[in-house]
């Protein structure tokens, strides 16, 4: 069984929070927020898997891939969120996510990530949850300790792991 599977035996009341849903991309409207209007500022765009390489390879590995969009409070999307297999050492839940760059900085990313990570230990609490993070990407290390994570000591190519 593969995360797919884990995900969708998960309540739906665990798919959001007070601040943010999470919910499957299903609709060609949701590929097309995804892959097109959901924008990140230049700078950020080297730090994070672009939506569509993730759809990519949610397409070609499904059952190792769940592609979201991520809405506020009044179901508008914000951002994306791939909930996916680690492809690293060990067997760990991982995430791609971004928050569009008209809607940040305003706690979503936060949400977000209490979000994923309340969804994966549903999904299968002895699971470990690891996450790549670029070496100057000091918001998203910030973010991730801020939540438990810890840093490891192993390397994503070049990027730095942490786990929970």
């Amino acid at each position: 069984m593969g995360i797919r599977s884990d995900l969708e035996t998960v309540g739906k009341d665990l798919w959001s929070n007070a601040h943010i849903s999470i919910r499957p991309l299903k609709t060609e409207a949701d590929l097309i927020y995804a892959t097109y209007d959901c924008q990140l500022e230049d700078r950020q765009k080297e730090l994070v898997n672009p939506a569509w390489y993730s759809i990519g390879r949610a397409y070609l590995f499904q059952e190792d891939n769940y592609p979201c969009i991520i809405c506020d409070e009044q179901m508008t999307p914000i951002g994306f969120i791939n909930l996916c297999k680690w492809l690293g050492e060990g067997d760990a839940y991982t995430w791609s996510f971004y928050i569009d760059k008209n809607h940040q900085g305003k706690g979503y990313g936060k949400s977000a990530v209490a979000a994923a990570v309340r969804l994966l230990k549903a999904a299968n609490p002895d699971k470990p949850i690891k996450l790549a993070a670029e070496k100057d990407n000091r918001k998203a290390q910030c973010l991730y300790r801020s939540f438990g994570f810890c840093l490891l000591q192993e390397l994503d190519g070049d990027d730095i792991v942490f786990g929970l």
